[in-house]
């Protein structure tokens, strides 16, 4: 429920109260002597999807050219219209007014938003080198993403041009400055004690990101529909925070530590999965709202006001097209080196546990095969290390017999090198 508070001018009482009267409402009037321009105060219980119906009502009487409304939560009222009320007013869709409040709320100011941005990517940074999920998600918490992606999307179907543009321009420069803020931690850290030499590749935290797949999708398009939900209904915001900040801050950070060691592959592949995430936030968070009736007021421009909202929907979602052709394109990469990864392991160690070379004994294998060697076409490298006695008799052709095997049973062009160790047992 919501008490409506609104400040009646001079010569408009008799319309307003008969407005009100209309929708069956009980109303309390006191006389304002305060200022000048106007001539009461009506305050009103209403349920929360009546808010702006009724609010249209009075709007229609001249309040809003020259008065102001308050709109406040209540926790009870008891009067016999209220039931009536409720069954006419269903749903828990806010008003116009409140959302924008709402979404104004949700967005900090600017020297805000960066500081926090800045420390919770630091943060985050230091969680993917450390291979620390949990460092990672408390860094999620201080992440300032959410009030600008839910903004823009408000603004949007609201035709609010200005907190429409202010939330895209957060988004843009905010990830822009986590990858910059990434880049510059990294480039730092890299050649001091603090951190050993390590190929980010081969970290998980950071191979997460940087072999995205479809079903990352879900936590984004999630994420959006979640926040339009929790902005709608005023609940569970911090949380949806968090999972909006899940799906933008750890790609952008891992694509700053691309930057930082200078492999294009990562910056590639966490670069489209942060673009992916923001669309997909965005487009999610419109529909939905779009889908939960807020429209921009009736008006002159509204016609042309609802045709920029579904411009816009249509220009995310093409957006979004395009980068899921691209994302799906690193999915099919990211398999082929799942698949020559396992598959050379697999048949590598069935070759020697066979006895295909005599006493020689395999120690392990390791490929070096990432996603942009599969996209442009470059061979999968196989190292196999090998262990032997004193007497062991070693095959001339053990390399090229292994490299056969792994290029038929994986289909890909195999590069293969042997690096044998002596070895001994005890008796």
């Amino acid at each position: 429920m919501r008490l409506v508070q609104v400040l009646i001018p001079k010569g408009d009482r008799a319309d307003i109260l008969e407005a009100l009267d209309e929708e069956g409402i009980d109303y309390a009037v006191w006389e304002e002597t305060g200022r000048g321009k106007f001539e009461a105060l009506v305050s009103f219980p209403v349920p929360d999807s009546g808010v702006e119906p009724v609010l249209d009502s009075l709007y229609a009487a001249g309040v809003k050219e020259s008065s102001y409304t308050i709109v406040v939560p209540t926790e009870t009222v008891v009067s016999e219209r209220i039931k009536s009320l409720k069954n006419r007013y269903q749903g828990h869709r806010i008003s116009r007014d409140e959302l924008i409040a709402r979404a104004e709320d949700l967005a900090p100011a600017s020297s805000t938003f960066f500081i926090f941005l800045v420390v919770s990517t630091l943060i985050a940074t230091t969680g993917l080198l450390l291979n620390s999920a949990a460092t990672i998600i408390g860094a999620m918490v201080i992440a300032p993403l959410m009030g600008p992606a839910i903004s823009a999307s408000v603004g949007a179907v609201l035709a609010d041009s200005d907190m429409t543009s202010r939330g895209v321009r957060l988004q843009v420069t905010g990830l822009l400055a986590a990858v910059a803020t990434a880049a510059i931690l990294g480039l730092l850290l890299k050649e001091t004690v603090f951190l050993p030499p390590v190929d980010i590749r081969t970290i998980p935290q950071v191979l997460e990101r940087t072999s995205p797949n479809f079903l990352s999708l879900f936590l984004a398009l999630g994420s959006g529909v979640a926040g339009a939900v929790s902005v709608i209904r005023g609940a569970g915001s911090s949380l949806v925070g968090v999972a909006i900040a899940v799906a933008l801050i750890p790609p952008a950070a891992t694509a700053g530590l691309g930057l930082a060691w200078g492999h294009p592959g990562v910056i590639l592949t966490a670069g489209v999965l942060v673009l992916v995430n923001l669309l997909a936030i965005n487009l999610s968070a419109l529909i939905l709202l779009w889908l939960a009736g807020d429209r921009p007021e009736k008006g002159k421009h509204a016609i042309r006001a609802q045709r920029a909202v579904r411009i816009r929907i249509a220009t995310v979602l093409s957006g979004l097209v395009l980068l899921s052709i691209v994302l799906s394109v690193v999915t099919w990469a990211s398999f082929g080196v799942g698949t020559v990864e396992t598959e050379a392991n697999a048949e590598t160690k069935a070759m020697f546990d066979s006895g295909q070379f005599g006493d020689l004994e395999f120690e392990h294998a390791t490929v070096d095969y990432d996603i942009d060697e599969v996209l442009l076409d470059h061979p999968a490298e196989v190292t196999v290390v090998v262990s032997h006695g004193p007497n062991a008799q070693i095959p001339s052709n053990i390399a090229t017999q292994i490299d056969e095997r792994l290029t038929k049973t994986t289909g890909e062009e195999i590069i293969v090198h042997i690096e044998f160790v002596r070895g001994q047992h005890s008796t």
